[in-house]
Order: structure tokens, then C-alpha cells, then sequence
């Protein structure tokens, strides 16, 4: 394959990531407001449910920031990758 098509390739599956990383960090956000509101309401109330609330919602922000953080690594790859094919050019 030229190696033009191998770097137009790379560049729709940064596109990609890119789209991926921008909606997983939109999650990340309101994750973070709603796991606000539970860890106040844990710490307010003491109830075993709020607290219980409060570990899950500690563990969606925290599975979805690891998600955001990959998406990331594996983009700037892509993006060394294609840089180093454009310099081939």
C-alpha cells in the first residue's frame, strides 16, 4: 500500500480517536459533577446507600478518566506514527 493511503488511513483513525477522546472527556464531566453530589450527600447523610452511591460513582469517574487518559496514548501514537511517515515523504 502507498504509503500516502497508510497515512490518510491514520489520519481517519485519529479523526476517530479524537471524536472518541472528546465524548469520553464530555462523560468524564458530568461523572465528576454527579460523583460530587454523592460524596456530599455520603458524607451529609451517613446513610450506608449514600455511601455505597458515593464508592460507585468513585469508580465510574475513575474507569472513564483510565478510558480518556487511553484514548489519549493511543491517538499521540498514531499521531508520531504519521509524523514519521510524513517525514518519509
Amino acid at each position: 500500500m502507498a504509503l500516502e493511503h497508510r497515512i490518510l488511513r491514520l489520519n481517519d483513525q485519529i479523526t476517530a480517536l479524537t471524536a472518541d477522546e472528546a465524548q469520553a472527556s464530555a462523560e468524564l464531566g458530568m461523572l465528576v459533577h454527579i460523583d460530587d453530589d454523592a460524596q456530599r450527600d455520603a458524607v451529609v447523610s451517613d446513610h450506608p446507600i449514600d455511601r455505597a452511591d458515593a464508592n460507585e460513582t468513585a469508580g465510574d469517574v475513575e474507569r472513564i478518566r483510565r478510558h480518556v487518559e487511553q484514548l489519549a496514548r493511543k491517538r499521540k501514537r498514531l499521531e508520531a506514527r504519521r509524523d514519521r511517515m510524513l517525514g518519509r515523504l
